[in-house]
């Protein structure tokens, strides 16, 4: 009997993530008696549930993993003309991917607010912020974001990253963005082209 490689999703609590992402009931059926989150994944991948599924990656990835899946499905889908200030807010969540700057992540949280939550950019900076160690301004005493929220700001970011421009792609980029998560998961890193016009 062989051993399951182990992966980033390893360490993830099943029944937390399962809670934090409030799937619909077909899809609590299909997966009722599975505790693997990457069968799971699966489950609901054949099962057409895509969405859902990526729901389930959001909150199972690590903090700094989502955050990059992220970063990754929006480079994907850019907007025809992607504005500075989502160009802006993305590099600063890959940048806080690799060096978890409280400035960085603060930086891109305030682009975000300015801008208006609008776009899977403003997202991934929100989820940025949303993973440290404090959602209190500076100075004040330290309270860390509830642990879902960071998921819940990835989900956001992959699920307007899907219908961006093209809502008609929405079911091939999900798949994209699933084999981009297994990746990471995996320990890869989950790059995707950008998509042809």
């Amino acid at each position: 009997m062989s051993a399951t490689k182990p992966n980033k999703l390893s360490a993830a609590d099943v029944s937390s993530v399962l809670q934090r992402c409030s799937l619909p009931p077909e899809a609590q059926e299909l997966i009722a008696n599975q505790s693997d989150l990457m069968g799971i994944v699966q489950s609901l991948t054949n099962a057409g549930l895509l969405i859902e599924a990526t729901r389930v990656f959001a909150h199972a990835l690590p903090k700094r993993e989502a955050v990059w899946w992220a970063c990754m499905c929006a480079t994907h889908t850019p907007a025809a003309q992607i504005s500075a200030e989502d160009m802006k807010m993305r590099e600063l969540a890959e940048t806080w991917v690799r060096q978890q700057s409280d400035e960085i992540r603060r930086a891109g949280m305030e682009e975000a607010k300015r801008t208006g939550f609008k776009s899977p950019e403003s997202w991934a900076a929100v989820a940025a912020f949303w993973s440290g160690d404090s959602v209190t301004p500076l100075n004040t005493p330290p309270i860390p974001a509830p642990p879902h929220l960071t998921g819940v700001a990835v989900a956001g970011a992959v699920a307007l990253a899907s219908v961006r421009g093209e809502p008609s792609r929405q079911r091939q980029r999900l798949a994209l963005f699933l084999q981009s998560a297994h990746d990471i998961a995996n320990g890869g890193p989950g790059r995707l082209p950008v998509e042809a016009a």
